[in-house]
């Protein structure tokens, strides 16, 4: 129960900051992202999932250069920010999940971005079990974790212990936080 009523409250965080999310945030998160891939590459031929999508800043980023790109979240409002990105953009969607059960099969995805989640998960390691679950054998899987709530050695212990192989690990204070690079 206790698991749950975290992710109510963050939930009812970001449905409140949802239309006011980007103009906060945005360049925050797209300096995440670019730094993401800057340590990634993308084919045509991809299927991306981005777990926590927010209001789908990565989605622009990553549209043109993957087959299939689909943002989950729980939050509803946020998803509806969302939404409105994939109007533009043929190839992606959105699906109200919780990142801890995601309605996917084994195996599914190319490439998994989990950009700004981890400290809204009441059990970072199952969160990061379920990604590796549904990431394709040698997937690249992104993760950041913010500084004020993981220092580095915590947040590369949550990553082992999820049995992620960390090929890049980055702590920038631009970005307020930790950038991994994991492989499945």
């Amino acid at each position: 129960m206790q698991e749950w009523n975290k992710k109510r409250e963050a939930m009812r965080h970001y449905d409140h900051l949802a239309q006011v999310y980007d103009a906060q945030y945005s360049e925050e998160q797209n300096a995440k992202i670019e730094a993401a891939l800057n340590n990634t590459k993308l084919s045509q031929n991809e299927h991306v999932l981005d777990v926590g999508c927010g209001t789908g800043l990565l989605f622009q980023h990553v549209a043109k250069s993957a087959k299939l790109v689909i943002g989950i979240d729980v939050a509803s409002k946020i998803l509806k920010e969302a939404r409105k990105r994939t109007e533009q953009l043929p190839n992606t969607a959105v699906i109200r999940a919780d990142a801890d059960y995601t309605p996917f099969q084994n195996q599914t995805f190319d490439q998994v971005f989990a950009i700004t989640l981890l400290q809204n998960m009441p059990n970072p390691v199952k969160t990061l079990e379920e990604i590796k679950r549904v990431s394709k054998h040698q997937s690249t899987i992104v993760v950041t974790g913010l500084k004020n709530k993981f220092t580095q050695e915590r947040f590369t212990k949550l990553l082992n212990k999820a049995g992620l192989k960390t090929s890049t690990l980055k702590t920038n204070p631009q970005l307020k936080g930790h950038l991994a690079v994991c492989k499945k």
